[in-house]
């Protein structure tokens, strides 16, 4: 009698491995979707000067994380201590004593090109993922 699926000889789950660049290029665009979502919120505070925490704006992170199955994961999101710039301006209402405001320690460049980068890997994570897909497609067609 030959051995039932996931005794010994066997794999596991065969079509559970097939799956995999489901997963992979799935998590991809997951994590990339969140670095979208904090590039974004940067760009949107590169000139709050007050923040609910006190002082301006600090740039926010993700920091990326390899996971078990080969995949990757947004593992958090951290803040960026880098110091801002000065700017002399003594009518805004953040001016210090001597009329300077600390300005946030975002550069809009640099956002733009990580807003880019991160697009193209979620582009490219969703290509694979159709390329996956067609392809466990024709092999139900076999």
């Amino acid at each position: 009698m030959a051995d039932p699926i996931g005794a010994a000889g066997w794999p596991p789950r065969p079509v559970r491995a097939l799956l995999g660049p489901l997963g992979a290029s799935g998590a991809g665009m997951g994590a990339m979707g969140k670095a979208l979502d904090v590039i974004s919120q940067n760009i949107a505070n590169a000139e709050t000067t007050r923040t609910p925490e006190g002082g301006p704006y600090q740039r926010k992170v993700v920091v990326f994380q390899r996971t078990s199955d080969g995949g990757v994961e947004a593992s958090q999101v951290v803040t960026d201590t880098s110091p801002g710039s000065e700017e002399y301006d003594p009518g805004h209402p953040d001016a210090d004593a001597n009329g300077f405001v600390k300005l946030p320690n975002v550069d809009i460049n640099t956002e733009i090109v990580d807003l880019m980068i991160a697009r193209r890997v979620h582009d490219a994570n969703a290509t694979v993922f159709q390329a996956a897909k067609a392809m466990l497609r024709r092999a139900i067609d076999i």
